[in-house]
């Protein structure tokens, strides 16, 4: 099965269709979280979501604008968004966030938006944080979000600490007997320095990945912000993936 792995959309529905007409086909969609929050667009990006065969699962966005997340916990331009968000959803929308669960298993893959041990919030920074994080799931491979960053961590049993790899663009990798968890990168909101969208294309049956970036209209999605007069510093960060 091909699987198109996308996490952290975060409203922006230009960056998600530059993804979705980049990736070519696929099977499935796997959402990590975080559909909404930050961007111009949440319902839209929801409906682009809802036309295609999907699974997706809850972020700390997506809760924080159904208030299961108390949103002082979340910094001053986030909260505009939020707050912003939450007057923007319409009851088809409203829907599609409280059903989502905070995790899935596929297989052998473990979805989660933070960590497999605090899926909505944690964020995987560390060797010594994934390495804990190893003994909260069972599969192979536990796939998250959360940090906009792509990277995987690959578990060493014989050490206190796991490997950690930079994704890189165009490498596909194949999945061995040591287990994993792998972070595709942001979509909506990228924060390794490089402002492209980024994803993953899963093949669950060669049991490999590919890391992929695309270039979208950034000033086009900014331009959105400005009209629905979001935060000028979510507006500005966007061209330079941080």
């Amino acid at each position: 099965m091909r699987v198109l792995v996308i996490s952290d959309v975060h409203s922006n529905l230009t960056a998600l269709d530059a993804v979705l007409a980049d990736a070519g086909s696929w099977d499935v969609i796997w959402s990590l979280g975080d559909i909404v929050g930050y961007g111009p667009e949440p319902n839209e990006c929801i409906a682009r979501l809802s036309e295609h065969e999907h699974l997706a699962i809850a972020g700390n966005h997506d809760w924080a604008v159904l208030d299961r997340l108390d949103i002082e916990a979340f910094n001053h331009d986030a909260r505009r968004a939020i707050l912003w968000t939450r007057a923007q959803l319409n009851p088809l929308s409203l829907a599609y966030l409280q059903a989502l669960p905070e995790t899935l298993i596929e297989g052998d893959f473990t979805l989660a938006h933070g960590s497999p041990r605090s899926p909505i919030w944690e964020y995987l920074l560390s060797s010594a944080v994934a390495k804990v994080s190893f003994l909260h799931f069972s599969t192979l491979a536990c796939l998250v979000g959360h940090t906009h960053v792509p990277v995987r961590f690959r578990d060493n049993p014989a050490s206190s600490q796991c490997r950690v790899y930079t994704l890189q663009e165009g490498e596909v990798i194949s999945l061995g007997q040591e287990r994993e968890i792998i972070n595709p990168g942001g979509i909506g909101q990228p924060r390794d320095g490089d402002p492209r969208a980024a994803y993953l294309l899963l093949d669950t049956e060669k049991r490999t990945f590919e890391h992929r970036r695309v270039a979208y209209d950034v000033a086009a999605t900014q331009e959105k912000m400005r009209a629905a007069d979001l935060p000028k510093r979510l507006i500005v960060r966007l061209e330079f993936g941080w």
